[in-house]
Formats: structure tokens, sequence, C-alpha cells
């Protein structure tokens, strides 16, 4: 384990089909004044909203509300919601979404009494709230971001072509998060696939990274092998709750920064598929899926042990008569094989990006030094022309 560290992370988490009935106990702890923030209405569809509403109204709780809150949320959305929650004097943000509901409540939180623009402020030059922020709990319907656990919140700004995130520290995780597996029951295939996958980067960000063959190493080996059982099931039968209910406990455990104690950790391929989502709009997992095989299979040599030991612990190969390079490489090939069995996406190119957008997708990718090998901006446009 990498020197000194420590770990501590507030979020209450209430897990199960009977969840949603501990949200009049956890109200009972904030103001009266409630900011409730969801994204296209499928809660409305599917009872969701009544159920919560039902509650709120118990509470004696006054509720604005914040719909429409996009997948890739935007900074215009955030100065919405800023307006609103400023107007409504709201004492706290319940968000009922995916992660980037609960990515948005968040930045809105730091943002309600920040004299500073908050764009500028967290995600240009990357300073910490000096400000009340205004508590946030969670009802999740959608499993992959880890969101609910941690303090994370990504905002895209069309204009600039950036899609930032900034992870906040504990005053802004969520005080409580409640994960009900049969609210994920209802997304499409494709919400869901790109979901596992953007569960399965978030660990193999903390994996492929700096110091190895240490505790967590052994937890992230554990996480991706039921996550890869549980994909499977839940690909050929999305109602198996058994499945749905692990994939949702793994996305919470991925990014709730227990994996990544007592190492560095990568963060390209977020990086690279970020900077992709900025011009595309493309759904965060499938912008990941489409640039990370490039990405592993360019810095492979600088780690080869570590991809050696992905193949043999992770996907099972044998290793018996194979170099490390060899084995390296099956165990990408087994990662490509199951991406393609979800059904993710491959390229960039089918996300929409075009030839003249890379020196551009390169431009906004922040290129940061935890993993194996620091790229250079020339390196960054040749992962991307492989990831075409």
């Amino acid at each position: 384990m990498l020197g000194n560290f420590s770990y501590h992370n507030p979020t209450k988490l209430y897990f199960g089909e009977d969840s949603l009935r501990f949200l009049k106990d956890e109200l009972q702890h904030y103001g009266q004044n409630i900011l409730l923030v969801y994204g296209g209405g499928s809660i409305k569809k599917n009872g969701l909203y009544d159920e919560i509403i039902a509650v709120l109204n118990d509470c004696g709780k006054h509720v604005a509300e914040v719909a429409g809150v996009m997948p890739n949320p935007t900074v215009e959305k955030l100065r919405e919601g800023v307006r609103i929650a400023r107007e409504h004097h709201a004492d706290f943000i319940l968000a009922v979404g995916g992660g980037s509901v609960c990515d948005y409540s968040k930045a809105v939180s730091v943002s309600i009494h920040c004299d500073d623009d908050p764009w500028e402020k967290y995600y240009i030059r990357f300073e910490e709230p000096s400000c009340e922020i205004v508590p946030v709990g969670c009802i999740l319907t959608m499993a992959g971001t880890g969101s609910e656990m941690n303090g994370g919140a990504v905002i895209t700004n069309h204009e600039q072509h950036l899609k930032i995130g900034h992870v906040f520290g504990d005053d802004v995780m969520p005080k409580f998060s409640i994960l009900n597996p049969r609210y994920t029951m209802t997304l499409p295939k494709y919400q869901m696939v790109a979901g596992i996958y953007d569960i399965m980067n978030h660990i193999c960000e903390q994996y492929f990274s700096g110091e190895d063959d240490n505790t967590s190493d052994y937890i992230s080996e554990g996480l991706m092998r039921g996550l890869i059982h549980a994909s499977r099931i839940a690909v050929k039968d999305p109602q198996d709750y058994e499945a749905r209910s692990n994939i949702m406990w793994t996305a919470t455990w991925a990014l709730n920064t227990l994996v990544s104690r007592g190492k560095s950790t990568d963060w390209m391929v977020h990086m690279l598929g970020q900077s992709v989502g900025a011009y595309t709009d493309a759904t965060h997992g499938m912008t990941l899926a489409a640039v990370s095989l490039p990405y592993y299979r360019y810095i492979m040599p600088y780690g080869v042990k570590k991809f050696a030991r992905f193949a043999t612990e992770v996907w099972g190969i044998c290793a018996e008569g194979k170099t490390d390079a060899q084995l390296a490489e099956a165990g990408l090939a087994a990662m490509e094989s199951w991406m393609q069995e979800l059904g993710l996406v491959m390229k960039i190119s089918e996300l929409g990006v075009t030839e003249d957008m890379i020196e551009g997708i390169a431009d906004g990718t922040i290129i940061l030094d935890g993993g194996y090998k620091v790229l250079d901006r020339s390196e960054v446009i040749s992962v991307l022309k492989a990831s075409m």
C-alpha cells in the first residue's frame, strides 16, 4: 500500500426493494424547502414521482422542482438550477435519477451560495467551495456512475467544447442515497450496458495505475469478476433482480474512493471520453468504451505485468506457456469480446466524431499523470485516431 492515507465516506446507503420507506426518516433531519431535481420525466411515467411527492407532502415540505436535467448536464442548466434554488431558499436538494442528476445536484449544492461564477471557480480554476453547501440526498434510478456515494460532479460547456468533472470533498457527498434495483429495470438496454461499462472503467482507472499488488487491487479484481458475471445475465434477462442488484452495488463500490486507497490512479480514459462527449454529447459510458481499448493497448507495454495479471485474475486466462506480453494482449482481447457481447459502441466515429474534430478533442483532453505512461498531445491524437 502506498504511503499514508485516510478513508472516510459520510454517505448513508439504503439498499433494496423497500429502501424508499427510509426517505421520510431522513427528511426529518433537513429544512422545509426542498429542491426536487430529476431528468426527462420517466419517474412520472413509472409512478416514482408520485410516491416521492406523497412522502414530501407527508413531511410538510415546501417543494420547488428542477426538471429536464439532461444526460450530460450543461452549464446553462446549472445556472437555471441555482436560480430556482435561490428563489426557493432551498435547504436541501433531493436528486432523483441517474448519475447525471446526482452530479448536477452536487454542482448546484456548491453554487447556490457562491458569489463567483461556478463554472470558472469549480471547473476552470478547480477551487474548492468557500461558501455554505446545501446538502444533497439521492434516489438512484440508474447504475453506473457511483455518484450516489462520491463527491464527483461533471458539467458540460458546449460553447467552450469542454466537459469537466470536479471531485469535491466529504461535505459535498450525498448525505444519504436510496438504491432500489427495481428502479433501474425500465432503462433501455443501451443505457444499461453503457452504465455497466462505466462501472468497469471506473475500476480499471484505479487498477491500471501506479503501485500494484496491494489490497485495493484484489478488491478490484473481485468487483470486476462479479460485474462481468452479472452483466452477462442482465443482458440476456434485464429483469433478473439478482443480476441488476449486483450491478448496482458494484457501481457504488467502484467509485466511492475505497479501491483507490494506497495507490495512484489513472483516469485518462475518462479524460479522453469526456472530451469526446463535449463535442458529441454522446452517452458517457459509450464514449469510455470507444476510447478505452486503443488507450490500454498503447500504455500496455509500460505496465505489462499488471495487464498480464488482469488476464489471469479477471478473465481466467491460463498463463502456462505465455509471456507477459502475450497474456496482456489476451486479456485485452477477452475484454474486447465481452464489450462486443454487451453491444457497446467501439468506435468514436459511431458517436459522431469526424476527423476534423480530433485536434479540438485533443485540446480539450486534460492530461493526467497517474498512469503507467504520461501522454503528450501527439499521443492523445494517436489514441483518438486509433479509436475512429
